[in-house]
């Protein structure tokens, strides 16, 4: 497999990221070992915080909830998933897949986190996160799901997504930031906007930016869809604190907070927010208030 790692000279004008990046080598058995990065910042002995982001973002995208779940008292552990941010991205669209990503995700959770976890997930970082608490339900003592979902194909995907991806296909140059700016309430300035450019000096980098709406299964058919299911009817078991944290201005995931509380039982009893001005990546218009959510909900249902 062909990969490119961004040059450390692409990061150096970001300023309000001090986090020193730590690499973890994974494999998926078919390929050689590929290289997967991550941040991690508040006290290791700490109860662990993982943070997962989706698409087209890198770990950057928690720059305002880290310091707060850190100076909490937490072990805050963000990666950055393979094709984004500093872990390496293999050239060829045909090196992704769903399926290689959950591998290389579970390698890595393996080799880097200890004892219980609890998992913050939005976009991607819920279809590969929520796959890894069906599969290892024992390693993690909660969960809050925030503009996600675990799709099976079995309903028609919305017209925003449909959009989404068609112009994820078409579009010549891939624009990162403005993906990311349209998808939020608030508006981003140049040095925000260029760091989430940073990651991808031209367009060589952008294979996996460019193939996740094309994983996404979307059909009842697909592989994926019927492994969502088998994730499904274990996370229908999920008994430990499960939490929801949905943006109110997100079209893309709108309603997915309901089928969360409907099945998962460990949404029973919980406090499930509706996040005002939360547009699709909440972490850029809401990050402060989402970490105060996620600590208020670790300290009452699994740190009591």
């Amino acid at each position: 497999m062909q990969v490119l790692k961004t040059p450390e000279s692409a990061f150096k004008k970001i300023t309000d990221f001090p986090y020193s990046p730590c690499f973890t080598e994974v494999t998926d058995t078919v390929s050689s070992e590929i290289t997967m990065a991550h941040y991690q910042c508040g006290p290791k002995d700490g109860h662990t915080v993982l943070l997962m982001h989706g698409e087209p973002t890198w770990a950057y995208l928690y720059r305002k909830m880290m310091p707060i779940l850190a100076e909490a008292g937490f072990n805050v552990i963000a990666p950055d998933l393979i094709g984004f941010g500093r872990s390496d991205k293999p050239t060829r669209k045909e090196d992704y897949s769903y399926a290689r990503h959950v591998i290389w995700m579970k390698d890595w959770f393996t080799q880097v986190t200890k004892g219980p976890v609890t998992l913050f997930c939005q976009d991607w970082g819920g279809l590969l996160g929520l796959r890894l608490v069906a599969d290892m339900p024992e390693r993690f003592s909660g969960v809050m799901v925030s503009n996600t979902g675990l799709p099976t194909g079995d309903h028609a995907p919305s017209d925003a997504f449909i959009k989404w991806r068609r112009f994820s296909q078409d579009v010549p140059v891939f624009p990162t930031s403005t993906i990311i700016q349209n998808a939020t309430v608030s508006d981003l300035d140049e040095a925000t906007l260029a760091a989430y450019d940073a990651p991808f000096p031209d367009e060589t980098y952008k294979a996996g930016a460019r193939m996740f709406p094309l994983l996404v299964p979307t059909s009842s058919d697909n592989a994926e869809a019927q492994a969502n299911r088998r994730a499904w009817e274990k996370l229908k078991l999920y008994t430990k604190p499960f939490v929801t944290a949905f943006g109110d201005s997100d079209p893309i995931t709108k309603g997915g907070d309901k089928i969360f509380q409907k099945l998962v039982p460990g949404c029973n009893g919980m406090t499930h927010t509706l996040v005002e001005n939360g547009g699709h990546f909440i972490q850029e218009d809401q990050g402060e208030l989402l970490a105060n959510l996620l600590i208020q909900f670790i300290e009452k249902t699994q740190l009591s």
